[in-house]
Formats: structure tokens, sequence, C-alpha cells
């Protein structure tokens, strides 16, 4: 979708289709009184008449309004001032999103400023908003036979703003489209089938990306390659599978040489059968999106790729599919890790951590500012928390503090759960260094607390974004996140 600037008054706007506010009691924004003036009072009759109260998300198309310039009229509820947020902003514009595209407007003029949110300005606004419209047109129909019917909604949405504030919103709608292709590209990677998206697949991609600009380079390792590093953990997890594993490592270039990267390691378990341990098979075809952490890597490197941020950002992603076999690892295995700590694999479904622990270890080369690992790596993050907020733990107070502020500056929220020593000891093992589980209790805490272990090096937190990475049901697919928490966090980081 395309963001133009305008900077007309309201009565004087052309358009398919002009977007007017209205909050409770039926009270029109300060476009709607210059229009409803201009046109001897056409919009207060409406509401006089009942047929818009303002409530949150009610819409009012009128698709002749007699209007000069204008071909349709869209009234909004946002309803009381007093009780508008970010919950009901994002309301507001998904309505509007959802009206408009079977509309057969192909372009619209909209006032984000005069919706009534205290405490966020203009440019968060414009930059919300372009997020939630960008993120209506997704589709991932690609793989469906015949020829998709052409399809009906905006194309181009012109934000009509003061003079002075134009290069603010710029900057805002720059930021949001850069963010929403990078969550394109994480929702297409993530609800591609585990038979076209393999741990190869995934290396290609990283080669596909690296090409669309100089900043980039990618190194991949093969299995051989991982087995000189010793990366005994890793390939524990590929051993049951034919496709082999990768070790994809992305590495964005915006800042001198000397400056410390942030890097991004991301859980690609291109599909998890659980292994030997198996899982159940209702719901197992959702297990192509255990690669959801890898994919939010690609597309964070593709919004500060298309944004040229000046900082230096890597991505690693260990790859790999996690199948039975007669070859596969059986619980109560032992394996030696690149950093030489040994592994009692009690269950090999908890395979995401024995990847991640060999990549959090080979992330110490870069000499990193911070490392944050993402990993849709456990259930029980979704007894706890449900599937509203990421969770997130680490080694570094002031670098979960900067997350989840990151988090609530994009609506992409987090919640920080404890690591407390006492949990340390659930990974006890009669025969190894550890085992590769802590028992029932707590188990999203317990398997941050097994990649404490290998992140002592350096400022380290895990994102477990099991509950936020997909929906399931009708709404079935991959959402994007935590691309937007993750670029907020990178730009903050200039900033």
């Amino acid at each position: 979708m395309e963001f133009v600037l305008k900077h007309n008054t309201a009565e004087k706007a052309r358009s398919a289709c002009q977007i007017i506010t209205v909050t409770q009691p039926r009270k029109l924004s300060a476009s709607g009184q210059r229009v409803d003036k201009a046109n001897k009072g056409m919009l207060s009759a409406i509401l006089k008449r009942g047929d818009m109260d303002g409530n949150v998300g009610q819409t009012l198309l009128l698709p002749s309004t007699g209007i000069n310039g204008v071909q349709r009229l869209l009234l909004v509820g946002c309803g009381k001032e007093s009780e508008m947020n970010e919950r009901n902003f994002d309301r507001v514009v998904n309505a509007i999103a959802s009206t408009l595209e079977s509309s057969g407007a192909r372009d619209a003029e909209f006032y984000a400023a005069e919706i009534p949110l205290k405490g966020r300005d203009l440019a968060w606004k414009v930059r919300q908003s372009a997020l939630l419209l960008n993120n209506s047109e997704y589709r991932f129909d690609g793989l469906k036979s015949g020829k998709p019917a052409p399809r009906k909604g905006l194309r181009k949405v012109a934000i009509n703003v003061l003079k002075k504030d134009a290069e603010r919103v710029r900057q805002a709608i720059a930021e949001a489209t850069a963010i929403s292709a990078g969550m394109n590209l994480t929702r297409d990677l993530g609800n591609l089938p585990a038979n076209i998206c393999t741990p190869t697949y995934l290396a290609k991609q990283a080669q596909v990306l690296a090409k669309s600009d100089k900043r980039l380079r990618v190194s991949i390792l093969n299995e051989v390659e991982m087995k000189r590093l010793k990366m005994g953990s890793l390939l524990s997890v590929s051993a049951g599978s034919r496709q082999p594993a990768k070790l994809i490592t992305i590495e964005y270039r915006g800042a001198a040489a000397a400056e410390q990267p942030v890097v991004l390691v991301g859980k690609g378990v291109t599909f998890d059968t659980g292994g030997i341990s198996l899982k159940p098979g209702q719901a197992m075809d959702e297990m192509k999106y255990d690669m959801c952490g890898a994919a939010s890597v690609f597309g964070t490197l593709q919004a500060v790729t298309q944004m040229q941020l000046p900082i230096n950002v890597v991505g690693i992603i260990p790859a790999t599919e996690n199948m039975p076999d007669g070859i596969a690892t059986k619980p109560g295995d032992i394996v030696t890790s690149m950093s030489g700590q040994t592994i009692e694999i009690l269950n090999t479904d908890a395979e995401g951590r024995l990847i991640l622990c060999d990549a959090l270890t080979y992330a110490a080369k870069f000499k990193p500012s911070c490392v944050i690992d993402i990993a849709t790596l456990t259930g029980a993050v979704i007894v706890a928390l449900g599937k509203v907020p990421s969770g997130v733990m680490g080694n570094n107070p002031a670098l979960i503090k900067d997350l989840i502020k990151s988090g609530q500056q994009i609506e992409d929220k987090i919640w920080e759960l404890p690591l407390w020593d006492e949990y340390q000891e659930q990974l006890n093992s009669n025969f190894a260094d550890m085992a590769n589980i802590g028992g029932r209790d707590a188990g999203s805490i317990t398997a941050a607390c097994f990649l404490s272990r290998f992140a002592k090096d350096y400022k380290w937190a895990h994102l477990d974004i099991a509950g936020t990475a997909w929906k399931s049901g009708d709404a079935k697919g991959a959402t994007g996140r935590p691309v937007p928490l993750l670029t907020q966090f990178i730009i903050n980081q200039i900033k």
C-alpha cells in the first residue's frame, strides 16, 4: 500500500473516500465539522437521525455524498475520548480497513491526528495506522491453483497533516513500510509448508536477501563444518532427518566495523515431530511454524536493511528438522555442546534449546553488544501468559527493560518472567552437566535457565514467542511478530 502526504483542508479534499472520525456522543472531528459546514449540515443531520452513534469501530459508508471531489464518505466511531486507548485505536483503524476493502475505493484520505489518544504523538498514530492498514492487505495464496480473483480494496492512503509535521510523518511512514515488509517476509516464511521451507530453502532465502543490499553478507555452515566446531547439541536434533541442518549467519553492516553488533538468534526448526518423543497427531501441521523465530530474524533484517539503519546487526539461524528415525537421538542420550558442556536428553521434543545453545556459543565470536534469541520454545508460556504478550527472560535487567519499552512503543507486548537461580536445580542430571528439561513446573523458565548457561559472556535476553508467532483456528497463519518489537529495539539503540 502506498502512503502519501496531503496538506489541504478537509472541505477541499479530492479522494475516492474521505474518512471522518466521530466520538461519542455523536461529535464530529474538526475535519468533519469543516466538511459539515461546507455542505449545509449534511453530516450533522446524519448523526441527529441516529445512523452513527460514534461507538468504537462503528462505521457508516456513504457511497454517494454529493460533495465535490469526494466519491464516498466513511464515518468511523472512536467512542468516548476519555476511553480511547491503544487497543481501541487499533479497533478503529482495523474497522476502516475492513470497511474499505469491500467498498471499491482505491484511495482514501485519512486524518490520523484527529483520533483522540492521549500519550501518543502524531508520528505514533501515523505509523501505527500504516502498520495496521498494511497488515490488513496481507494474503498468502500463492500455492492455491488457479488465478486469484482481482482484489478490491485500498491501494493508496493520503495522510492529511500540517506542513510543519511533514518530515516526522514521512519518517513514521518509512518505518511502518519497512516493518510491514519485514513482517510480510516473516509471515511468508512461516506459512510455507515444511516440504518447501526446509533448512536448505532458508539458506537460499538468506542468499537472496543478501543480494538485495551490499551491506548484507551471508555465510552458511553445513553439517561437516558444524561437526568440526563440535556443535554436538545442534547436530543431535538433525540426526533423524534426511534434510541436512544449516547454520545461517546474516551480517548487516550499517556502521563502522569496530561497532559491536546486536545479535539476533532465531530458532529454525522447519518441522518438529518431537523426534522419538513423538508429538500427538492433532494440530501437528502447525509445527511448520516452529521456525518463526528464524523467520522473525529474516524479517527484522529486511526492515533494518530497507531503512538503511546506521548500526551493525547479525542474525544467526540454526536450521533443522526434528524427525524420528533409526539413527535419531533417543531419550537418555548424552551429547556434548560446542561450549563443552554435556547434556542428557530426557525428551527429544525439547529440541529448540538444543539448537539454540550451540548458536548462542557461536554468537560470542561476533563480540556482541547484546544477544537476543527468539524461539517458539515452550507451550508453557501460553499457559502462563496466553497469546497476548511474548515472554522475556535474560541476564541483564537494562536489556530487558529496553525490550519491554520497545514493545510498549510499537504495541508488540512482552512480559518478563523470573529467571531465579532456584529454578536451575530442576535441570540437574545424574549423568551429565545438565538435563534438557526441568519437569512440568515452570517449563518456560527452566528452558530459559538452560539457555542462560550458554550466554554468560554477554548481555542476553530470550524471547519465547510460542503464543504470539502464529494464530490457530479459522485465522490460522503466522503473525509476523516480534518483528515490530525487534525493529523498534534496534532503532532505539541508534537513538
